[in-house]
């Protein structure tokens, strides 16, 4: 999907061009490939078709998943390998949450965590917040992921803000706690939680500090959705995150691999606008079994100069391959690229490096066009079944930045802020394929 636009970039196509804004790709100790690249020639293939687009969905007659609030962002309780856990037959979902009196583009200013319990993966029971009141770091909370150790809990989330700040910031560090886990009659419960920790923050080399995002016009700011990962090939585990290529905008050199082709280049001169876009999925390898002790390492997949944000990284490993998913917006791409809100994903035979995107595109699922903005927030499940959250529905011509714009009564009116029904998908090498659709809420 091209753009024509008047200023383009000039472009340097010799080989070993200098990039010095964004943090060069390396080999790690074992060997590995570099860091991967969604190009503008992959991208530009985006195009919907029936085997990526959901089915429409009325947003206005979904069941609200929590009483008295708004739900969306949620991740199941795995154990360590990923699977999703079970503690005295209760399966366990969290979420963010915030009252469902506060206008939808204020619920992340307060955000929340809560958990629901549920014996068969579709019926679920609210538990509460997950944390007590005032135990996590940041002013607000923000997605994350959760494992079952042992009848631990290791609850990992976004750090938004600093807790007792008079003013929310945005500034996102990667945080973790441990508590207990227990199981009766009446459900499941969460208690005796330690100190919570700052796990990882921003180098400003690999990955983009929030002073470096302020110092220039325009452009992302993401450091958050820590989501554990266990390699079944090496046993080692990681926690990947969402990122942003490290250096100020100003500080940034273009490199012909994030356009693709010598050939596309050639007849694809890159807008000058598209410097802005420096989205990443960044990894971690988890030291010694602690997974507070963290080594920070270099992107698993780079977006410059085609996508600003991209959200929830998670890996599903198939057929002895790795298939790394995550969610972007339609108003996330580069000056000249577009493409709907949805679930991408990319494939490649290692952990680290060789990343190809799923369907030629990376497209994996979209909302229908008539209904574009009508879930988000998609999570793969070891099944593949995808879960997600409803959005906004049925809004005609306005667009998401629109909507802050009309009254609260509207506002309120187009809202999801429940969980959306689940879709399923199949897999095959490097295809995927839209399968069907389930009830809300179903993890099975």
């Amino acid at each position: 999907m091209k753009t024509n636009h008047k200023k383009w970039l000039s472009v340097t196509l010799a080989a070993g061009v200098v990039l010095s804004g964004f943090a060069a790709p390396q080999v790690s100790a074992e060997g590995e490939s570099e860091t991967s690249y969604w190009t503008r020639e992959q991208a530009e293939k985006i195009e919907q078709n029936e085997d990526n687009t959901l089915p429409y969905t009325d947003v206005s007659e979904l069941e609200k998943f929590a009483e008295g609030y708004h739900v969306w962002d949620s991740w199941p309780l795995t154990d360590r390998d990923g699977e999703i856990a079970r503690i005295k037959g209760y399966q366990v979902l969290f979420a963010l949450t915030a009252p469902d009196d506060v206008l939808p583009g204020k619920v992340h200013d307060i955000a929340r965590i809560r958990y629901f319990y549920s014996k068969n993966g579709k019926d679920w029971e609210m538990g509460g917040t997950l944390f007590p009141d005032g135990a996590s770091l940041g002013s607000r909370e923000w997605a994350g992921s959760a494992i079952m150790d042992d009848g631990k809990i290791h609850a990992f989330y976004t750090a938004t803000g600093r807790r007792g700040e008079e003013a929310s910031t945005f500034e996102q560090r990667l945080a973790m706690a441990t508590g207990d886990i227990t199981a009766d009659k009446n459900g499941v419960h969460f208690d005796n939680w330690g100190e919570h920790k700052i796990t990882l923050e921003p180098d400003g080399e690999y990955y983009q500090t929030k002073e470096q995002a302020q110092n220039g016009e325009g452009g992302g700011y993401a450091f958050r959705d820590p989501q554990w990962f266990k390699d079944p090939k090496t046993d080692k585990e990681y926690i990947l995150f969402e990122g942003n290529s490290g250096g100020a905008v100003d500080e940034r050199t273009f490199k012909k691999e994030f356009a693709g082709s010598d050939e596309y280049l050639a007849e694809n001169p890159v807008p000058e606008g598209a410097v802005h876009a420096n989205a990443n999925i960044g990894i971690a390898e988890v030291i010694d079994g602690d997974p507070s002790n963290l080594k920070m390492m270099p992107p698993l997949l780079e977006a410059n100069y085609v996508n600003e944000e991209l959200e929830r990284p998670h890996i599903i490993v198939k057929d002895k391959q790795y298939y790394l998913f995550t969610d972007t917006h339609v108003n996330k791409y580069a000056e000249g690229i577009s493409g709907p809100e949805g679930l991408y994903g990319f494939v490649s035979d290692t952990l680290i490096g060789g990343y190809e995107p799923l369907n030629e595109s990376g497209l994996v699922l979209a909302n229908p066009e008539e209904n574009p903005y009508q879930a988000y927030s998609w999570l793969v499940l070891p099944s593949l079944n995808v879960v997600g959250f409803a959005h906004f529905g049925d809004i005609g011509d306005l667009s998401i930045g629109d909507l802050g714009n009309q009254p609260a009564d509207y506002q309120f009116e187009k809202f999801g802020g429940t969980l959306a029904p689940t879709a399923k998908i199949s897999i095959n090498d490097d295809t995927t394929e839209f399968v069907k659709q389930y009830e809300q809420g179903w993890i099975k």
